[in-house]
Order: C-alpha cells, then sequence, then structure tokens
C-alpha cells in the first residue's frame, strides 16, 4: 500500500507507525487499540485505511521501524567501521544503546503479541540480522582493506560469531539488567579482529 499512497498519506501513515511504536515502547502489550488512536491522533477509520488488517497489520509494521531503528541507532559508526577508532566509537555507542534500553525489548514484545512465527515476523527479524551481519563484514573487510587484518580472516564467518555474541549478550542483559556479558562479547570480537592482526605480521 506505501507505493500507492499520496505524500500526504504516506505521512499520516508513517506518524501513525511512529506513533504507535512510542506507546507501545512506555506501555508493551498492554496498550491497547484505543490508546494507539488517542496518541496518534487518529480515527478508526483512518487506521483501517491504511492498515485494513487491523492491529496485527499496524504491529508488523512497528515491528520493521522498531527493526530500522535498530541499525540507525548505531549510526554514523556502523557505516563506517574502517579503523580501530571507528569500532571502539560502534562499540561504545552499540552498548550504551542497549544499556539506555534496559531488560526490555520493544522489537521482542512486538513479536510476542504478533507471534514469531508468522512469516511477516520472521521476514523482519531475518532482514535486520542479514543487514547488521552484513555491515559488520563490510568493516572487516575494509579493514583487511588497509592492511589491519589479516587476509586470511573470514570476515563473513567472523561477522556472524560477532552477531551471535551480541545477541547473547542482549538476551541476558534482558533478563539480568546487567551489561557485562554484551560488554564481554563485544570486546572480545573486536580483540579477535585484533589478535588476526598480529598474527598477519609474524614471520
Amino acid at each position: 500500500m506505501p507505493d500507492t499512497l499520496t505524500a500526504k498519506g504516506r505521512a499520516t501513515r508513517a506518524r501513525i507507525i511512529e506513533g504507535a511504536a512510542g506507546i507501545l515502547r512506555e506501555q508493551g502489550p498492554a496498550a491497547t487499540l484505543d490508546d494507539i488512536l488517542a496518541r496518534t491522533r487518529a480515527s478508526k477509520s483512518q487506521l483501517f485505511h491504511y492498515f485494513p488488517d487491523g492491529k496485527d497489520q499496524l504491529l508488523l509494521a512497528v515491528a520493521r521501524f522498531e527493526a530500522d531503528r535498530v541499525l540507525a541507532d548505531q549510526q554514523p559508526h556502523l557505516g563506517r567501521l574502517d579503523s580501530w577508532e571507528s569500532w571502539q566509537q560502534w562499540r561504545d555507542v552499540l552498548v550504551e544503546r542497549y544499556e539506555r534500553q534496559g531488560d526490555t525489548c520493544p522489537l521482542g514484545a512486538l513479536f510476542l503479541q504478533v507471534g514469531r512465527r508468522r512469516p511477516g515476523a520472521r521476514a523482519i527479524v531475518t532482514e535486520l540480522m542479514r543487514q547488521w551481519q552484513d555491515q559488520l563484514a563490510a568493516g572487516m573487510r575494509a579493514l583487511r582493506s588497509k592492511g589491519l587484518v589479516s587476509p586470511a580472516l573470514d570476515v563473513d564467518r567472523a561477522a556472524a560469531a560477532l552477531l551471535a555474541g551480541i545477541q547473547g549478550g542482549v538476551s541476558i542483559l534482558m533478563s539480568t539488567g546487567d551489561s557485562t556479558h554484551l560488554r564481554a562479547a563485544v570486546d572480545t570480537g573486536i580483540e579477535h579482529l585484533r589478535a588476526a592482526t598480529d598474527r598477519s605480521r609474524l614471520p
């Protein structure tokens, strides 16, 4: 539908999604459709015009918004991981983001409501992880092109391992409120890259 909307229609739809994201972050699953309508100043007929399948369709749109936000919150650092300094800056932004978020995950809460096994929900998570891993791998290739890591480094495998470590650390943070494991996962991943640099310089 977004491709067939006017500029005004796209703006209204985006306003509803962003407003719904805000109230769902605040209230979680307790948020009702009436709460969303009140926050976004939209009528029920407007909502069903932009989201004909109702609340589930809106929640999936909000999930896409939140998934995009995960990557946007890491920029510009995630998009320019071409030096050790930039990797450290990205690390600090990432850890701070999840520490600020604490033991709640808006994206996770949304998927609890719409069901992770729904094709739409699974596709959102799959695309988020693909884009995130691709950007980490691009950063590692940038290091490799500058001779800062070994040419033999398996970039895709290293990026997958780092992303898996981040996700594990975030899960523990949400369970315990403690970011120690997240910090350790990211730091160890970066140390692994630095170690590859050191090994490449051995005779």
